[in-house]
C-alpha cells in the first residue's frame, strides 16, 4: 500500500501546484474586481440587460444563481458583497494561506471562489458569454484538489490537469482545422493581428511582418496546438519541453492582444507539465524561497532550498490513504463528466467553448474557428446642436477605453482585466449589435447616463447630454510604416490607423428621457 501511496504522489511537481494554486487565485481576483467595476453598469439593476429581469425569465436548472435564494436576490450592493468576498478569498490564496492548513483547506476555499463567481457569471447573459469564463471556473474548481503543503501533490491531479490542457489547446487546434480554410492554407495570421477584438501596442507590428513570418506563425500554432499538448503524457524532461512550447506560444498572444486572462490561465494549466527537476535544471540550482507575509515559503513547504534533491516535497507527506481514495475518487467523477468533451474533440460537428451540464465542469473549448479578413469599427457620435445633421454640426465621438477608435491612438494592454463592453462592440460591428444590449447602450448615452460613462473613457461632454446621437461604421486597417513617416514630414500627428468607407447605422437622433 506504501508502495502505491507513494507512486501516486507527484513529489517532484511542488513548484507546479504554488503556480496553478496562487496563479489561479489571482486570476480569480481580476474577475472578482472586473465583476465589481462593471457588472452593475452592464447587468445590474439599471444596466442595459439587467440580471434580475433575465432571474425571473429562467429557472435555477438554466442558470443556478446564489442570487436566485430568495434572501438574497440581486441587487447591485449584494453584488458587490459577494465580489468583495470573493477577492478576500483570492487574495488568501495568493499570499498562501489555505496552503498552510490541513491538506483539506484548499478544497473549499477554491469552491467557495467558484460558485460565488459562478453566480455571477450565470446571470451574466451575453457579457459573460466568453471561454475564459468557463475555463477560470472549471480550473478553479479543480486545482483546489492539488491539496495543501501537507502533502504531495496528486499524480492523478497533475495528469488530469494535462488533460485540461489538451481539451484546450488541441481543442482550439481542432476548431481552426475544421472551421476556415485560412488556417489550413496558413494564411490565417495574414489577418489576425489586424482583425482580433482588442489588438494590444505590438498588435500592428507583428501584422505589418512580411508574409513568410505568418506562415510561420500559422504553421507553430498547428504544431503547438495539435501536437504539444499530446506530448505532457510523456516522461520528463519530454513533457516540460511540450509544456515550455505551450506557455511560449501564450506569451506570443499576450504580447499581441488583449484576450482577458485566457492566455494566462492556459500558461498556468501547462505548468501542470513542468517537473520541479527541470526548473532547477533551467535556473542551475536550488528553487530561491518564495517570500509571503508569514515567513519563508520553502519553511512552510517543507522544502530545503540547500537540498541537492531540488523539488522534493521536504515535510510534506506521502499522501495519507483517505487522501488518496477522496482524490481519486474525485478525478473518477471528472472523468465521467469529461466523456462528453472527449466525444467533442473527435466530432466532425465540434463544438467551440460549450458546456454540458448545468455546473460547466468538463467544456469543450477553443478560439477563432473562423477568420474575418477586415475590420470594421463602430462609432457613436454626439452634438449639443439640436440642429446638426449628417453633413453639418459638431459631432464628436465617444471614446471606448480599449477598443479602436481614434486613428491616432495606440491600442493599450488591458488583458488580463476584461472589458467586456469594448469586447461586445466587435461583435456588433460583425453584425452583432441587432441586440438589446446595443440599443439600451444608444439609450443610456442619449440620455446622458451616468452610470454607462463609467464604462466609456473620457466623455466628451462633460457628463452633459448629447442632443442628438448618431452611428457610423468604418472600415480600419493599420498605417503603414510609410503613412506614419508621410504624416511626421507633413507635420501631422502619426495615425495608428486608417479608416474608410463610413457607413450610417443610425441617423441624428434624440434620445434624451421625456
Amino acid at each position: 500500500m506504501n508502495a502505491v501511496l507513494s507512486f501516486l504522489s507527484a513529489e517532484d511537481y511542488t513548484i507546479a501546484r504554488e503556480v496553478l494554486q496562487r496563479g489561479f487565485g489571482l486570476l480569480f481576483f481580476i474577475a472578482f474586481l472586473s465583476a465589481w467595476n462593471q457588472f452593475p453598469a452592464l447587468l445590474g439593476d439599471h444596466g442595459l440587460t439587467p440580471a434580475p429581469r433575465f432571474i425571473a425569465a429562467t429557472t435555477s436548472a438554466q442558470a443556478p444563481s446564489l442570487f436566485r435564494w430568495k434572501r438574497f436576490t440581486y441587487t447591485d450592493r449584494r453584488l458587490r458583497i459577494v465580489c468583495g468576498i470573493g477577492m478576500i478569498a483570492a487574495v488568501t490564496v495568493v499570499v498562501g494561506l489555505p496552503q498552510a492548513g490541513p491538506a483539506w483547506t484548499t478544497i473549499p476555499v477554491f469552491g467557495l471562489m467558484w460558485w460565488l463567481y459562478f453566480s455571477i457569471s450565470s446571470i451574466g447573459q451575453r457579457f459573460y458569454g466568453f471561454g475564459w469564463e468557463s475555463l477560470l471556473l472549471e480550473a478553479g474548481f479543480l486545482v483546489g484538489f492539488l491539496g495543501s503543503h501537507e502533502v504531495a501533490p496528486s499524480l492523478l491531479m497533475i495528469f488530469f490537469l494535462r488533460w485540461f490542457v489538451v481539451r484546450v489547446e488541441f481543442g482550439a487546434g481542432m476548431i481552426k482545422m475544421r472551421g476556415d480554410s485560412s488556417w489550413r492554407n496558413l494564411t490565417a495570421m495574414d489577418y489576425h493581428h489586424q482583425t482580433q477584438p482588442m489588438p494590444g501596442p505590438f498588435s500592428r507590428r507583428a501584422h505589418l511582418m512580411p508574409g513568410w513570418w505568418h506562415r510561420g506563425e500559422t504553421l507553430g500554432s498547428h504544431v503547438v496546438q495539435l501536437i504539444a499538448p499530446w506530448l505532457l503524457f510523456l516522461p520528463q524532461p519530454i513533457a516540460s519541453f511540450a509544456a515550455v512550447a505551450i506557455i511560449i506560444t501564450q506569451l506570443a498572444l499576450v504580447t499581441t492582444g488583449n484576450y482577458a486572462w485566457l492566455n494566462w490561465a492556459t500558461i498556468l494549466l501547462a505548468f501542470a507539465g513542468i517537473s520541479d527537476s527541470f526548473l532547477a535544471w533551467i535556473v542551475g540550482g536550488p528553487w530561491p524561497g518564495w517570500g509571503w507575509p508569514i515567513g519563508s515559503l520553502a519553511e512552510v513547504a517543507g522544502w530545503s532550498t540547500s537540498n541537492a534533491e531540488f523539488g522534493s516535497a521536504g515535510s510534506a507527506e506521502v499522501q495519507p490513504l483517505w487522501w488518496a481514495i477522496l482524490i481519486a475518487a474525485f478525478v473518477v467523477w471528472q472523468c465521467v463528466l469529461n466523456v462528453p468533451a472527449l466525444r467533442n474533440l473527435f466530432s466532425p460537428r465540434q463544438k467551440m467553448n460549450a458546456s454540458f451540464n448545468r455546473w460547466g465542469l468538463g467544456n469543450a473549448y477553443g478560439a477563432f474557428g473562423s477568420m474575418t479578413e477586415t475590420r470594421d469599427e463602430i462609432i457613436i457620435e454626439g452634438t449639443l446642436d439640436a440642429d446638426a445633421t449628417m453633413d453639418s454640426g459638431d459631432w464628436r465621438p465617444y471614446v471606448f477605453k480599449g477598443k479602436p477608435g481614434d486613428v491616432h491612438r495606440r491600442s493599450p494592454i488591458v488583458a488580463p482585466y476584461h472589458l467586456r463592453l469594448d469586447w461586445l462592440m466587435w461583435f456588433a460591428a460583425l453584425g452583432d449589435y441587432r441586440q438589446s444590449w446595443f440599443y439600451a447602450l444608444l439609450e443610456r448615452i442619449g440620455d446622458g447616463d451616468a452610470q454607462i460613462r463609467t464604462q466609456l473613457g473620457p466623455d466628451p461632454f462633460d457628463g452633459q447630454a448629447p442632443a442628438l446621437i448618431r452611428v457610423r461604421i468604418f472600415t480600419y486597417r493599420y498605417a503603414t510604416g510609410e503613412e506614419r513617416r508621410q504624416a511626421r514630414e507633413d507635420g501631422q500627428p502619426r495615425p495608428w490607423w486608417v479608416r474608410s468607407n463610413p457607413r450610417t447605422m443610425v441617423e441624428p437622433t434624440d434620445l434624451r428621457e421625456g
